[in-house]
């Protein structure tokens, strides 16, 4: 029985030390996973990221129901660490101004909007810029910015079973399977950091900005991988294979007498060291229907049937110690709760908790990235709806508190707070 992983207090980094992208400007007007993510990692290694809301209700995110501490939930904590949070409402004149100001200032925009969002009030990157030539606008969509599908609203799951990438994931007597987390989401965050991070190099270059955009659907075709590269060379539509791609009998999930092992013996010499050195059944490399990874793909079932057998007849843990002896990659089949308090999450430090506004403190899953020079930031738990917005005004805009207040009575943070009389 398990309980919650202890979340150790994270040791700061060394001081002073620099970081990967110190200086940066990222003004960010994006919500629920893709955009957040992308920005996210930009913060994580250094630059100053501005999260844009609106004033009514902020990210999408922020009332998402998976869990909550603090008034924040889960999904908003995790992708929203390391930035300042400001509230603009676009609907008053003067936010789209102060909208402008940062983006003046900015070395990149990232943008998640449905399409034409941007362009109606004025922030789309050919309005901006002339504003600032050598500014990084980054786009992220559904289908793209431009063309006949540039208006259809889309999501993670949505571009997966458009794209063929859900058509891959389940089993073949079974319906198609969406991922778990939104994978086509995160894989386009991480596609569009690293956008942002060839178009900043590019600038260096060539002395100027650049727009670039990510769509979710193309990300998701790239994902369908050797699958879809199969299918464009021998024109054969793949199919789901469970746990075992390509249907292999020595990839996937199996059963000991006490709980279930994944293992991947993708290759003759692993198949070899699996069946002698750790089942003790040469006879499936001696007898012919086995001898060649072609006769065991005919006999798959065969083959299956037989090593489950024999995986039955003994504990998980005297399997694993064999396996390991023989360097055969398998690994334990862990649910989240057993893969958060597994050694291995402990000794690589990949939890923590860190110090928050409302909740005193929140969990921390660090950032799968580590540099030898330039570290990630000491991190700051995602910001409170509107958090920064006076400090971003003054210290970043250079506003004086006369402007901030006229700015707030006119509601460009959002309706303006009653006042009582006496």
């Amino acid at each position: 029985m398990f309980t919650k992983p202890q979340l150790p207090e994270r040791p700061l980094r060394a001081a002073g030390g620099p970081t990967a992208l110190d200086g940066l400007l990222v003004v960010d007007f994006t919500r629920v996973v893709a955009g957040p993510a992308c920005t996210q990692t930009l913060a994580d290694f250094g630059a100053r990221v501005i999260k844009i809301e609106n004033p009514d209700g902020g990210d999408d995110t922020r009332a998402y129901e998976h869990a909550e501490i603090g008034g924040e939930s889960a999904a908003y904590l995790s992708l929203n660490r390391n930035k300042s949070g400001i509230a603009l409402d676009f609907a008053v004149p003067e936010a789209r101004e102060v909208a402008l100001d940062l983006i003046r200032k900015a070395d990149v925009v990232v943008e998640n909007f449905s399409s034409g969002v941007m362009k109606k009030f004025g922030l789309d990157y050919d309005a901006v810029a002339p504003l600032n030539p050598r500014l990084v606008y980054c786009s992220i969509s559904a289908y793209g910015r431009t063309g006949p599908f540039a208006s259809r609203p889309g999501f993670d799951p949505i571009t997966q079973a458009e794209s063929g990438f859900m058509s891959l994931n389940g089993f073949a007597d079974g319906p198609a399977v969406r991922t778990g987390p939104p994978i086509v989401d995160m894989a386009t965050g991480m596609s569009a950091c690293n956008a942002i991070l060839l178009a900043l190099l590019a600038r260096d270059r060539l002395g100027r900005g650049q727009h670039v955009e990510v769509a979710l659907f193309d990300v998701a075709m790239g994902m369908t991988g050797f699958y879809g590269m199969a299918y464009l060379i021998n024109g054969e539509n793949p199919g789901r294979f469970g746990n075992s791609p390509s249907g292999s009998p020595t990839v996937g999930v199996y059963e000991a007498s006490d709980g279930p092992l994944y293992m991947a013996c993708a290759n003759d010499r692993l198949y070899r060291r699996l069946v002698v050195e750790v089942l003790n059944r040469p006879d499936l490399i001696n007898a012919p229907q086995f001898a060649t990874r072609k006769a065991r793909s005919e006999n798959k079932e065969l083959l299956r049937t037989a090593i489950a057998e024999v995986f039955a007849s003994d504990t998980l843990e005297n399997w694993m110690a064999k396996m390991k002896l023989a360097n055969i990659p398998v690994g334990y089949l862990r649910t989240v709760e057993e893969g958060f308090n597994a050694p291995e999450a402990r000794e690589r430090a990949r939890l923590s908790r860190i110090p928050h506004r409302t909740a005193e403190w929140v969990p921390n899953i660090e950032p799968p990235i580590n540099m030898s020079l330039t570290a990630a930031i000491d991190p700051v738990a995602a910001p409170l709806l509107g958090e920064h917005t006076e400090g971003v005004m003054r210290e970043t805009l250079g506003y004086d508190q006369d402007l901030i207040a006229a700015l707030a009575k006119k509601g460009v943070f959002g309706l303006p707070k009653a006042t009582t009389s006496d």
